[in-house]
């Protein structure tokens, strides 16, 4: 029998395996949040491109989420934690090197130029 999928599980436990050691563990004082439900919740704001108010509430609070984000981005730990996943995916031959560029523009009047 299968395990119960959720939409809001994104990391397989291979995945969390590769980066589990680089982020934070419960320690005494104020209570802790899981460490992979926050990963969880950073990756499906990226996936879905929402704003942090936006998270599902399975998540918990997204001001708590955030500052997961924003510790993990200031100390240099997020950029490793993407660089393991994605040495493993590319590896594995997972990982799909596809660009989209976009080539919109806006025309302005010629008067407009100088504004």
């Amino acid at each position: 029998m299968l395990g119960v999928v959720s939409r809001f599980q994104l990391l397989s436990d291979a995945q969390w395996a590769l980066i589990a050691d680089l982020l934070p563990v419960r320690r005494r004082g104020r209570p802790f949040s899981d460490a992979r439900m926050m990963v969880e919740a950073i990756v499906y704001r990226y996936r879905c491109g929402i704003a942090w108010r936006d998270l599902p509430v399975v998540f918990g609070s997204w001001q708590t989420v955030w500052t997961w984000h924003r510790r993990l981005a200031g100390n240099g730990t997020w950029d490793v934690v993407l660089a393991r996943l994605a040495a493993a995916a590319d590896r594995a031959v997972e990982l799909g090197w596809s660009v989209s560029v976009d080539s919109t523009f806006a025309r302005a009047h010629q008067h407009a130029a100088n504004i």
